[in-house]
């Protein structure tokens, strides 16, 4: 007894959906793309990859600009030839970090824990994950009376880079103004404080640094800051 008409028809689709989820699926993991890499990485040519596979050059070229698609079989001499698995050719690529933050899309905030915040500041990576610095736009506040910088500590190394305005730093037993164009790097475990020294506010580019330096100075002086070791948390105090 035949089958009727629409089941044959329902199996003939799945059949087409399967063959182009598998074309999609092969072309995503740019299969032949990866293969030219790793033989322009060997400085190898068609015809001597072919040697080494028994596949010839035309057909390996097919397989590199997507027009043909590997065997197993075939992928597998592939890999042998790179000493690589066959889940090499699989495996999701990573994607190169590229985040732009606009303007109009931060947030100002003020530092906090303090009556009178003597800045506010904005995240320049809080879209990025997994950052490995933290960088943020900060402008420091004059006052007309003498005001006590609150200090603060936490772990990592900080840099600042003084766009407009003074800027007073406290660092331990060191202190030192800095001026537009002037940077300072330093131990953020150290107690260290700011305060604006000008009668307009001071933008400040600040970034605060997660990975470990190798060599850490011992001095610190206003003329030479030191770069020392740590892992970081936050350029300001939240």
């Amino acid at each position: 007894m035949s089958e009727p008409v629409s089941i044959r028809n329902e199996e003939t689709l799945k059949s087409q959906v399967d063959g182009e989820t598998t074309e999609r699926f092969i072309a995503e993991k740019h299969i032949g793309e990866r293969i030219k890499k790793l033989r322009l990485k060997k400085s190898m040519g068609l015809v001597e990859l072919g040697k080494h596979t028994g596949l010839s050059a035309s057909f390996l070229s097919q397989l590199e600009t997507g027009r043909v698609v590997p065997t197993l079989r075939n992928l597998a001499r592939i890999a042998m030839v790179f000493s690589k698995d066959l889940s090499y050719f699989f495996e999701t690529e990573p994607q190169s970090m590229f985040r732009v933050h606009r303007r109009r899309e931060r947030v100002r905030l003020p530092q906090t824990g303090v009556d009178e915040p003597t800045y506010f500041f904005e995240s320049l990576g809080y879209m990025v994950p997994d950052r490995h610095m933290d960088p943020y736009f900060a402008q420091f506040i004059p006052f007309e009376k003498q005001k006590e910088p609150r200090a603060h500590v936490h772990a990592g190394s900080e840099f600042l880079y003084v766009l407009d305005g003074e800027l007073d730093i406290r660092h331990g037993e060191n202190h030192c103004t800095l001026g537009p164009g002037d940077s300072v790097y330093f131990d953020a475990s150290t107690p260290h404080s700011y305060l604006c020294a000008s009668k307009r506010p001071a933008d400040v580019l600040i970034v605060t640094m997660h990975q470990s330096m190798p060599h850490p100075v011992t001095s610190v002086r206003p003329s030479a800051p030191r770069v020392v070791s740590g892992t970081a948390a936050h350029a300001v105090e939240r």
